[in-house]
């Protein structure tokens, strides 16, 4: 796995919000705002996915820009906390007038973006990354307005795939430790169900609040029932603080991880040979020809920053798509823009990868009329009517300090597995 490289959040934002020449150039711009965690415990995601946002933006002013216009991005660093996303979100919906918000990464900022910004406004939200099944539910009760969009599959489904995942790797008597916020708290309920359908025994359930110099209390707790694993459900450095606890305490050296600890810094932080013993899932992806232009390009936009990082795939993939939703609509209003994002993803449109050539032929075929179907960095994707997406599930291993894939389990065999559970 490629090393990913650390940068500052300043000089993050002044580099993300600077646009190619051929960009400046252009009268007419489409401002666009990104909330993301820049700084805080979820920043390395935030910055991954920054970039790639501003990849997506790019590639598409190259191709000719969107409904006539260059999209430029107002970026703001959401600190991974909830009320100050929602204060930067206001700013730029009440003052920078954007049609559109892509962010945040974590659920526990993207959703009160919804619920006290973007939903009440009529703006667009897509998040690259935010899985929390209440987001599902909140559409389901009509309090998205249909604003609200991700390309990333739910926890409420993730959460079954580990159950099986955990239950295949011999994983069967486990402590969990896990974020105490919404994304924490719905993945373990969505586990819990199906590991212990499965026949796994849980010992344990131990909240832990973020950005504490020390859990050795909440490891303690958790290895009071003698399990043999630890379900670690947080973020890479907490994550880091956790782990380490664990091991020095006498913990055994075998984790089940979520996906946002799929990270090189995760790795680097507890000590490779810890590590050999721990076993993952994310949201899955399906190569396409996205998948390695992506891969080919990023590094030299990003500054360093590895195109596997995590978020990084997916935030090109929803700033990809509300570019060419932008060129669909022909405006920059939101309403519109909300309508023409299923219809870039169109099952029977013509095939659209990523990159300046492909985004000009979408160009093309957008304005003949003509239905489009973006294949992204993580496969074809479409909306359902809450806004989210299905797809598989990665499994992956950490083994000498690398990640590696070992398989996948499919959304129709988790969807079966709920069902039996």
């Amino acid at each position: 796995m490629r090393n990913i490289v650390k940068v500052s959040a300043l000089a993050l934002l002044g580099s993300v919000i600077a646009l190619p020449a051929f960009a400046q150039d252009k009268d007419c711009k489409i401002k666009i705002g990104v909330v993301m965690e820049l700084t805080g415990p979820a920043g390395q995601y935030g910055q991954a996915g920054a970039k790639s946002v501003e990849m997506a933006f790019r590639d598409i002013n190259e191709a000719g820009g969107a409904a006539g216009c260059d999209l430029t991005m107002d970026v703001r660093d959401s600190q991974s906390q909830g009320n100050v996303a929602v204060d930067q979100a206001t700013q730029l919906v009440n003052v920078e007038n954007v049609p559109v918000i892509i962010g945040g990464i974590i659920s526990s900022v993207s959703i009160p973006i919804l619920t006290s910004v973007t939903a009440s406004a009529g703006v667009v939200q897509v998040s690259p990354a935010s899985s929390s099944p209440t987001l599902t539910t909140m559409a389901v009760d009509g309090k998205t307005n249909g604003y609200f969009f991700r390309t990333i599959t739910s926890d409420a489904l993730q959460g079954t795939a580990a159950a099986k995942y955990a239950i295949d790797q011999g994983l069967k008597k486990l402590a969990i430790v896990h974020v105490n916020n919404d994304f924490g708290v719905n993945m373990i309920n969505e586990f819990r169900s199906s590991f212990e359908a499965l026949g796994g025994e849980i010992t344990s359930v131990t909240p832990y609040n973020e950005r504490q110099p020390s859990y050795s209390a909440e490891v303690t707790v958790g290895m009071a029932g003698e399990p043999e694993a630890l379900y670690l459900v947080s973020y890479p450095t907490d994550g880091a603080t956790i782990a380490r606890a664990w091991i020095s305490q006498g913990g055994p050296a075998k984790f089940l991880l979520n996906d946002g600890m799929n990270s090189a810094e995760f790795i680097e932080a507890v000590g490779a040979q810890y590590l050999n013993d721990a076993y993952g899932t994310s949201s899955g992806t399906v190569e396409t020809a996205s998948t390695k232009y992506f891969y080919d390009n990023y590094t030299a936009i990003s500054g360093g920053i590895a195109p596997d990082a995590p978020a990084a795939d997916r935030s090109y993939d929803a700033g990809a798509i509300v570019g060419l939703a932008i060129a669909k609509a022909g405006s920059a209003k939101a309403e519109a823009i909300r309508d023409a994002i299923r219809e870039v993803v169109d099952p029977e449109g013509e095939p659209i990868y990523a990159g300046p050539e492909e985004f000009t032929k979408a160009l093309g075929l957008i304005a003949e009329g003509k239905p489009i179907k973006y294949e992204g960095v993580i496969g074809p994707v479409s909306f359902d009517e809450n806004g989210d997406i299905s797809g598989p599930f990665r499994l992956w291993r950490i083994q000498d300090g690398e990640i590696t894939t070992t398989g996948e389990i499919s959304a129709k065999e988790v969807a079966d597995l709920k069902e039996d559970g």
